[in-house]
């Protein structure tokens, strides 16, 4: 603990001016797709019981989501996908079942593995589905204590 409150002090470890870079770093179309995504991010965890507040902050070097007052849920981060231009992501974490649960829902989704839903800059964009798929990852850990606790 010592550890993080000392990091926490130096001005220079500022995560959101750190994730405000990032931002700033991306190509207009996609950084504008992104910022919609950050904001549906934010307003999904706001509407979704359970959820309590977010960080935002950097993991590998991509904007990420975490519920650490909660820890309901399942790390979501975003990012451009670096070999095609045009194109972002919204990752989840590759060892959880929500991508195999998001093509269950939403199979006209595109995806990447087991760990991203793929997205267009020149797209639509799917907000209600990205909205319930943000709220199942949200949540992830909440649905998880439920079926251990109903055993």
């Amino acid at each position: 603990m010592a550890g993080k409150s000392a990091t926490k002090k130096q001005p220079t470890k500022n995560p959101a001016s750190a994730v405000d870079a990032v931002f700033d770093a991306y190509p207009k179309p996609v950084r504008e797709k992104l910022l919609a995504l950050r904001r549906l991010i934010f307003d999904t965890a706001k509407a979704t019981k359970g959820v309590g507040a977010l960080e935002e902050t950097l993991k590998w070097g991509q904007p990420s989501y975490l519920t650490p007052e909660t820890k309901s849920g399942s790390t979501i981060r975003i990012d451009q996908v670096k070999a095609e231009a045009g194109q972002y992501a919204v990752y989840f974490h590759c060892q959880t079942n929500l991508i195999e649960t998001f093509r269950e829902l939403y199979p006209e989704l595109r995806y990447e593995g087991n760990r991203a839903i793929l997205l267009g800059a020149d797209d639509k964009v799917p907000e209600a589905e990205l909205r319930h798929c943000v709220a199942l990852a949200l949540t992830y850990h909440l649905g998880k204590r439920k079926g251990a606790s109903s055993k």
